[in-house]
Order: structure tokens, then C-alpha cells, then sequence
């Protein structure tokens, strides 16, 4: 019989050890028990403890064999209610830049002249596209908060 409980396990784990006419260690190359002791060792990344009893369980279980509680899932990303806030947040500095190139560009600031020329088309559609635009990512930002 085997000794070594380890040799053991690992011949249970794995059946075609048993059957193999080629020695476990061998000073020539890989030997089977190392590789099989790394899909060991991939295992046990793969697993989570329990929350409530302490063992360690699989991580695609919901449900801990032990103890019979319901494994909280825990969520690494965040979630979808600051959506609003940055939607919004957005949509008054579009509408604060808006207002900044309108001012300047109108001819507004006379005591600041811009030292280029600005076309009339800045003036009278971009900024207040850019203008609307902030509106309606701050309008889109209050429908998200309000849904969420």
C-alpha cells in the first residue's frame, strides 16, 4: 500500500497515474506528479470562503455545502447611480463653456478683445448648439437620478 498521504490523493485524483508504465519522478524531464499538482494548485485559486462558517468553498457556488448558506455574491464595480450626477456635472460645464465663448465671442468683454477675429457663425449657432447640448445632458442626467 502507499505510505505518503499525498501520493495517495494525487493517485485517486488522477487514474491514469495508476495505469502508466512511466515512472512518477524522473530526472530527465517533467515529472507527472508536479503537473499534476499544478492543476491542484489552479484550484484552489478558484475557490472563495464562506462567509459564515469559514471553509473554503467554490467560487461558482451560491450555496456553501457546509454550512447551507447562501453565499453573498460580492459586486467589484460600481453602481449605475452616479451615472446621473456625472451626466449632469457634464452638462453644466457644456452649458458654462457655452456661455464663456458666447460672452467672448459676441463682443461682450470690450475692455478684453480677443486678438483673433471670431466669425459670426460662432456666435450665432455654436455656442448655443453647445449651449442646448449641456441642456440636454443635464435633462438626461435628472431622467437617470430619477430612475435610479
Amino acid at each position: 500500500m502507499i505510505s505518503d498521504p499525498l501520493v495517495a490523493l494525487l493517485l485517486l485524483r488522477s487514474p491514469a497515474l495508476l495505469t502508466s508504465r512511466e515512472p512518477l519522478f524522473s530526472l530527465k524531464g517533467e515529472d507527472k506528479l508536479g503537473a499534476t499538482m499544478s492543476v491542484l494548485a489552479n484550484h484552489a485559486v478558484e475557490t472563495r470562503q464562506c462567509a459564515f462558517c469559514g471553509k473554503r468553498i467554490p467560487a461558482r457556488l451560491n450555496q456553501c455545502p457546509f454550512c447551507r448558506e447562501m453565499v453573498p455574491q460580492v459586486q467589484l464595480w460600481r453602481s449605475s447611480g452616479n451615472a446621473g450626477r456625472h451626466q449632469i456635472r457634464r452638462g453644466l460645464l457644456y452649458m458654462l463653456l457655452a456661455g464663456v465663448i458666447y460672452y467672448f465671442a459676441a463682443g461682450y468683454a470690450k475692455p478684453l478683445q480677443l486678438p483673433v477675429a471670431v466669425q459670426p457663425v460662432v456666435s450665432n449657432y455654436l455656442a448655443p448648439l453647445l449651449f442646448l447640448g449641456g441642456l440636454g445632458l443635464t435633462l438626461y442626467g435628472l431622467v437617470l437620478r430619477a430612475k435610479g
